[in-house]
This record gives C-alpha cells, sequence and structure tokens, in this order.
C-alpha cells in the first residue's frame, strides 16, 4: 500500500528512517538527500516516520465560549432534536450561532448523528411543487367548558400561512364564509383549494343533480379552482390534518378554558405567533410571513397587496 504524505513533504518514510538510525552529521544528511538541515533536525528528534496531524491539537471552537458549548451539547441530548431545530430554538440564547458551527460543536462531542430508530422506514415523498396560494381547508372538533365548537384550518402548501376561525356550527353557510374571510385575509391570489368530500364543501353523489354548491360558487367568484380528496384517504389532506392536530396541542389539549371566547383569543394568539415567528424547516428557516415576503419580491403580480402592510405592531 502506498505512503500518504501531505502535499509538501520533501522526504519518504524510507529517508525518515535513515536519518533517525544514521550517525552522520545534519549537513552531510542535508546534503545527501537534498533537504534542509533543519527537516533533518526536525525527524532526528522524532522517533516516529509518520507526518503529525494538521490543525490544533486542542480542539476548541473560535466561536462559542466553553458555556455556550456545554449548553449546546445538554440540549442535543436532552431533546434529540434535528440539526435545523437546535438551531432555531437556540439561536434566540446564542445570537452568533451559525448551523456549520452547530455541527462542528456536535462533531467534536460525537453527537452529531441522532440514533437510528428501530424498524423500517418507509420512504419519504416529496410534495408536487406549487407556486403560492394553494390551501388546504380541513374541519376539526374542538371543546371548551361552554360547549363544542367547530374548528375551520385552512394552511399554504408553500408558504405555510395558517389561518383558522371557530364556528359554533359546521355547515355549508360556514365553510362559504370561512372561504370568503380567508381570501380577505391572504395578501395574494389563491389560486386553488382543497378539501374532503364532506356536505359543507360539495354535494353528495346522490345529489348531483342539485344546484350549485354555494362553496363552490365562492371558489368561482374568486377565481379558484376547487379540489377533492379520494374518498376515505384523509392522509391526501395531510398538511392541514397535521396543522389540526398542531392547534390542538397548543391549545384545547394543553389548556381549560371556561368560554368559547377564551380560546378564540388564545387560537388568533397562537395563529400569528406560528405566522409571524415560527421558523420552519421547510422553508429553510424562515417563518411563514418572511416566506410570503420573499415571494413578493419575485412574483408581485401575484399579490393583491404588499404584505408589509399586514404585520403585526408598528411599521417604521
Amino acid at each position: 500500500m502506498g505512503q500518504v504524505l501531505h502535499g509538501s513533504a520533501t522526504t519518504t518514510e524510507a529517508i525518515r528512517r535513515a536519518i533517525q538510525n544514521s550517525q552522520e552529521s545534519l549537513r552531510a544528511l542535508a546534503r545527501r538527500y537534498g533537504i534542509n538541515q533543519k527537516t533533518v533536525a526536525k525527524w532526528k528528534k522524532r522517533t516516529s516516520v509518520a507526518d503529525l496531524p494538521t490543525g490544533p491539537r486542542e480542539l476548541k471552537s473560535t466561536l462559542l465560549s466553553l458555556e455556550e458549548e456545554a449548553i449546546i451539547v445538554a440540549f442535543r441530548r436532552h431533546t434529540l432534536l434535528p440539526l435545523d431545530d437546535c438551531l432555531y430554538a437556540l439561536q434566540p440564547t446564542i445570537p452568533h450561532l451559525t448551523r456549520s458551527s452547530l455541527h462542528r460543536c456536535l462533531q467534536r462531542h460525537g453527537i452529531s448523528r441522532l440514533p437510528e430508530v428501530e424498524g423500517d422506514k418507509p420512504g419519504k415523498k416529496k410534495f408536487k411543487r406549487y407556486p403560492i396560494g394553494y390551501f388546504h381547508i380541513d374541519i376539526a372538533e374542538v371543546r371548551t367548558a361552554e360547549g363544542k365548537l367547530h374548528l375551520f384550518v385552512a394552511i399554504d402548501r408553500t408558504s405555510k400561512f395558517a389561518y383558522a376561525e371557530l364556528h359554533e356550527k359546521a355547515g355549508k353557510m360556514a365553510a362559504a364564509q370561512f372561504l370568503r374571510n380567508l381570501v380577505a385575509a391572504v395578501p395574494y391570489a389563491i389560486h386553488t383549494v382543497l378539501t374532503d368530500n364532506g356536505i359543507q364543501f360539495t354535494n353528495r353523489k346522490q345529489d348531483r343533480h342539485a344546484f350549485e354548491h354555494i362553496f363552490d360558487r365562492v371558489c368561482c367568484d374568486n377565481g379558484i379552482e376547487h379540489r377533492l380528496t379520494k374518498v376515505k384517504h384523509p392522509w391526501t389532506n395531510g398538511q392541514v390534518e397535521r396543522m389540526n392536530r398542531t392547534i390542538k396541542e397548543a391549545t384545547v389539549k394543553r389548556f381549560h378554558y371556561d368560554d368559547h371566547a377564551q380560546l378564540r383569543q388564545h387560537l388568533q394568539d397562537f395563529i400569528d405567533a406560528y405566522n409571524f415567528g415560527r421558523r420552519l424547516k421547510t422553508l429553510k428557516g424562515l417563518t411563514p410571513y418572511e416566506h410570503i415576503c420573499k415571494c413578493w419580491t419575485k412574483e408581485r403580480e401575484r399579490f393583491r397587496l404588499d404584505p408589509i402592510h399586514q404585520m403585526p405592531g408598528l411599521n417604521t
């Protein structure tokens, strides 16, 4: 097997071994092998003929302090979150933390790879890419001490912008009004909505000769294509199903609400925090609002108004 030497090496292992075993002077050996006397002296002092590893002998970060590295290591071992999720969670505490410095820190401590989960992993399928304005819509039930409510949720397939409302009834009129409110709330044009085959969104098979469904009329009035999921295939609308679960885990599954008003206020606060503050891996670390602003700079023809006008707080 051939020797692996660094690019600037002037000696081989055989020459180095001969230098170490020779009794000749440094000048004589340097003349014989055509090298500098300092090189001869260096190999005379060493007991090995292998190149020393390059770089610092003690691995440490030039960007992170020991305390910050300890925080990162403890957080990773406790949460077992992926690299990007760790980055987004730690940056508020360590503002100068970058993705590369985080990765190098995890490598130094031997925790850059998460443990493999037992069992066969199903292959991940990527969603087909669509321009901004493709919304998934669904309905879920939630409860407060006052009674039952129907949660209408919509999420953009591309920007992940979410919109939600609570209604006491889940009829087709409520669904149609929800779509009108969604169109008014979004700063860009909606070109497609995907729903299930519930009576709130479409006529039943036995009613196929009835008048056009009001949800379809609202779609037509706003130039929106209405698509339906395949019957008994709820995973087709999986994005909004997952958003339903996220909302429930942040609200009704965690807190008790004495009345509907408390839940409505908390739901609105959560949706605002999600749209304007939650950084998503699928958006490469951007929030839904930041992604919308990015699209605004590239595809202004799709927008009805400048999204900066919908930013909460003062515009300065």
